[in-house]
């Protein structure tokens, strides 16, 4: 016979453990983060003697040292600090380019415009979000194009750089005729494009309904585009070639941003598609564009596009260059999309499948929601990199915002030893504030997005 084991039981007090160590509050986030270890303490200690050693010389050039007042380079010559006249007396040139100065009220109307309906599409709490993207994506680039161009463009010289049939013409007789004629040969493009869209669903087996519904719609909006550029506003027309600074760098950059993702979305659907044509398409284009650098594709949509090109037929150079950047920053968000899709379970797919839910329906209501989100680090990281890359448009004669500050150097009048070195400190203030405020915006879109996986 066993008997049960006797269950052990304390005859005195556990001896006293030593407090424990803080973990809240600055004594605890210093000990956790700064010197939770040796090589923690080693790369504290580094970083301090760093900061002690750039940080006061760059307070010193830029604010102690620096002039604030002068009218030309006799101000700036007798110091070593930064020669922040220079920059107000060139703040113009670097916001506008060379756009008159009777006409900067426009891209500053544009600048506003863009403020007031980015604040609240980026604010979660803020109501009416549907309209406000229609607002954003859908009406602002209209106005913004028809303010920094001054509208009634004829479009087809505007399109296609020749009037054909209409050379020997002049008068209100010959412009009606000519933009008469664009619309008729829009309406007759538009129609077999439909029709060949619907084709090829049938062949494929898709909803040819759907497919020509979609087709409609698309040329309905851009028609509506068109119609609002062919208009007379009454404005002065601004040729892009006079555009520049910050101006064409955020034109640049916002075109690439906001187009580059939604094409980078299809291009990563097509790539998992399980159409082998589509997938094919989809690959040979990413690849492409992936293995050219961007340098290469500016210098080809500028200088080499217009050789394979109809005589007489030339689109604007600014055009060329924002094709350019959005389909080579679509490849790169393609992959980046591509993988949040590749890290959602199938069970999901599965799952949307047992309800009920098609193809377009599932990724939209189901997969992609949760992959975007997986990959936002990756898509404001290309974000940040499209952003910067701008500045590679000045090899094409395109005088972005660092284009505009290299020009600003040859002005005689502002010839001193420190006029470059404030330039620059200048211009990497203004890229490391955008870059900045997209980084900790992405950050706040993890840990929103993070808030029902932590529960």
């Amino acid at each position: 016979m066993t008997t049960a084991p006797t269950a052990f039981v304390r005859r005195e007090f556990a001896p006293a453990l030593p407090p424990p160590l803080a973990t809240a509050g600055w004594l605890g986030f210093l000990r956790e983060h700064l010197f939770s270890g040796f090589l923690n303490i080693t790369m504290t200690v580094f970083s301090l003697a760093l900061i002690a050693l750039l940080l006061p010389p760059m307070i010193r050039f830029l604010f102690i040292d620096a002039v604030w007042e002068g009218s030309d380079r006799e101000a700036c010559l007798a110091t070593s600090g930064a020669c922040w006249p220079f920059v107000r007396a060139k703040f113009g040139q670097f916001v506008y380019g060379f756009y008159p100065a009777a006409e900067r009220w426009r891209p500053n109307l544009v600048y506003a415009l863009g403020a007031i309906l980015l604040v609240p599409l980026l604010v979660p709490a803020a109501p009416l979000k549907r309209l406000n993207a229609i607002l954003f994506f859908a009406v602002y680039p209209v106005v913004a194009f028809v303010l920094l161009t001054g509208g009634d463009l004829d479009l087809r010289v505007f399109l296609l750089g020749r009037i054909p049939r209409w050379d020997a013409l002049s008068g209100p007789g010959a412009i009606l005729g000519l933009r008469l004629s664009f619309w008729i040969d829009y309406l007759i493009s538009a129609l077999l494009l439909i029709t060949l869209a619907v084709g090829i669903a049938r062949l494929l087996g898709a909803e040819a309904r759907g497919i020509a519904l979609a087709a409609l719609a698309i040329f309905v909006l851009f028609d509506i585009v068109l119609l609002a550029v062919d208009l007379n506003f009454g404005l002065a027309p601004v040729e892009t070639r006079l555009w520049g600074g910050l101006l064409i760098t955020l034109v640049v950059a916002v075109t690439g941003i906001v187009v580059s993702l939604p094409l980078g979305i299809l291009l990563a659907l097509g790539r998992r598609s399980e159409m082998p044509f589509v997938r094919f398409c989809s690959v040979i284009f990413i690849e492409f564009w992936r293995g050219v650098p961007l340098i290469t594709v500016l210098y080809f949509a500028s200088y080499m596009l217009p050789l394979f090109l109809p005589t007489g037929i030339s689109f604007d150079g600014l055009l060329r260059v924002l094709v350019g950047v959005t389909l080579f920053a679509a490849a790169y968000m393609a992959e980046v999309v591509r993988g949040g899709l590749q890290a959602i379970p199938k069970g999901q797919y599965e799952g949307a499948m047992a309800v009920g839910l098609g193809y377009w329906q599932t990724m939209g209501l189901i997969i992609l929601p949760q992959a975007l989100t997986l990959v936002i680090p990756g898509i404001v990281n290309t974000f940040i990199g499209l952003f910067k890359d701008t500045t590679l448009v000045l090899i094409v004669a395109i005088f972005d915002f660092l284009g505009q500050l290299r020009a600003a150097f040859t002005d005689p009048n502002w010839a001193t030893p420190v006029t470059l070195y404030t330039g620059f400190a200048f211009a990497g203030m203004v890229y490391f504030v955008f870059c900045y405020g997209m980084s900790r915006y992405s950050l706040f879109l993890e840990r929103r997005g993070a808030i029902g996986k932590l529960r």
